[in-house]
């Protein structure tokens, strides 16, 4: 069992320039339950206060505070949020271990001199549920979405083509997520008081998906589309009428996968952060000088950071949000969907092997395609070797530098996007994500000799 274990403070690092990374991997709160659960803490002097969190109320805890030397010696588990600085790591005792933000593949140097000193690491971006567990709204959306597409839309005989969906919730995130599964050649969000013309031209191949139950006055819609003579498919009734029944049914043909989404995220937030900050360029520092209003999003993939950017481009008011798969971002597919971005917000993340060889927005599309002052956030980063999907992207940004500008198009990649307007909020959530893996099912605090499945999997380096 890790008895002894040291709390750092984010200094500055090889991914934290500046130091500005403030959060912290432990509040005062989850600290009180390592405690209690037997363990001894020693937090860093100023580990919590760049997010609100005084040395007295880690005191009041029951922890011990130590100078940034003194931490990392005789520790046997250091918990750090982000990686540590690189004459951090001869200070750790050979043998204990390290749980951070590792990003091996991002700094291949401070993983040799881990290993060269043989500190045991468990990276926190690695820790998966063991099983998966999806929640109860995802699944019905996503059972909805197939009940639009097979039962209302193929055995009518109708080939769907382009999906228009009205408003946003959990339950619609994961029909847009089903119906992405589709490769529809298009699928646009719209907001709920949408006018029909700015749904545009719709044909026989048009299907407009949207969810009365957050609807004020969901008659009024449905109206509108009568009138327009378009096929439409309203969620709520299914969910209302057959809701429980699709839950089992789920469960039992789609037997949980041994291990599921990370344990330790902020993806979602993530997602949101970027767009928000990409709106704030878009507004403030790009020659459009546009509100988001009159703004077209369009967001590339669909996962839990791309959800997250059209949930807050959705939230900003955005009209048009534009969400790309794959089918949609081959070359010779993607021209016409960027072409006339405002905000293009990268959420797809390649297999390795693409990395550095496949790109979706390239130095080609900057020079000679999107419009001066269109806005480029990339969620996903990287670094020389470690290439993200956008090809002007070399490496992240930080919080020192945020954007660049290359051609009359502004770009962010910023590391550790949550810092940008979220950084309490993701550090709470973070804590309790972290101190539930050390202390609840997972029982991480028990050692590496009795890793659950879902935490052996973040064992990057070691065992020693």
């Amino acid at each position: 069992m890790y008895k002894i274990i040291g709390l750092a403070k984010e200094i500055e690092s090889p991914e934290n320039p500046g130091a500005l990374e403030k959060r912290v991997a432990l509040i005062p709160n989850d600290v009180k339950q390592l405690i209690e659960y037997g363990c001894e803490v020693f937090v860093e002097y100023g580990a919590g206060e760049g997010v609100g969190f005084s040395n007295q109320e880690y005191v009041d805890a029951g922890a011990n505070l130590q100078s940034n030397a003194e931490l990392y010696q005789n520790k046997d588990l250091v918990i750090k949020f982000k990686g540590p600085a690189m004459e951090s790591i001869p200070l750790m005792k050979p043998g204990s271990t390290l749980f951070c933000m590792a990003h091996f593949s991002s700094f291949p140097e401070r993983a040799k001199l881990l290993e060269k000193h043989q500190i045991n690491v468990v990276a926190m971006e690695y820790v998966v549920q063991s099983p998966e567990k999806l929640p109860k709204e995802l699944v019905l959306g996503l059972m909805a979405a197939d009940n639009c597409v097979e039962m209302d839309l193929r055995r009518a005989g109708v080939d769907m083509d382009e999906f228009h969906v009205i408003g946003y919730s959990e339950r619609m995130s994961g029909v847009i997520r089903r119906l992405m599964n589709h490769s529809p050649s298009k699928l646009t969000l719209h907001p709920l008081d949408v006018a029909p013309d700015e749904l545009g031209d719709l044909h026989s191949h048009s299907v407009v998906v949207f969810d009365s139950e957050i609807f004020e006055e969901a008659d009024s819609l449905v109206n509108k589309l009568e009138g327009l003579n378009v096929r439409y498919y309203d969620v709520h009734p299914f969910v209302e009428n057959y809701g429980k029944e699709a839950l089992k049914y789920y469960r039992k043909v789609n037997p949980a996968p041994k291990f599921g989404k990370r344990k330790i995220e902020a993806l979602h937030e993530t997602g949101r952060a970027g767009a928000r900050y990409g709106l704030k360029l878009l507004h403030e520092v790009s020659e459009k000088g546009m509100e988001a209003s009159a703004a077209t999003a369009v967001i590339l993939g669909y996962g839990n950071v791309g959800m997250g950017a059209i949930h807050e481009c959705y939230e900003a008011g955005i009209r048009t949000i534009k969400v790309l798969g794959k089918a949609h971002t081959k070359t010779g597919e993607i021209e016409s969907y960027i072409e006339s971005a405002d905000l293009i917000v990268n959420g797809a993340e390649q297999p390795a092997h693409l990395r550095g060889i496949n790109y979706l927005v390239t130095r080609d599309h900057t020079k000679s395609l999107l419009e001066k002052g269109t806005v480029v956030i990339d969620l996903i980063g990287g670094s020389p070797t470690n290439r993200s999907a956008v090809e002007n992207v070399i490496e992240c940004t930080y919080l020192t530098d945020p954007y660049f500008e290359e051609d009359g198009i502004l770009f962010s990649a910023l590391w550790g996007w949550p810092m940008m307007g979220f950084m309490r909020e993701t550090a709470i959530k973070y804590s309790g994500q972290i101190a539930d893996i050390l202390i609840g099912e997972d029982q991480f605090i028990q050692g590496l000799d009795q890793l659950a499945p879902g935490v052996e999997k973040a064992l990057v380096c070691g065992k020693f």
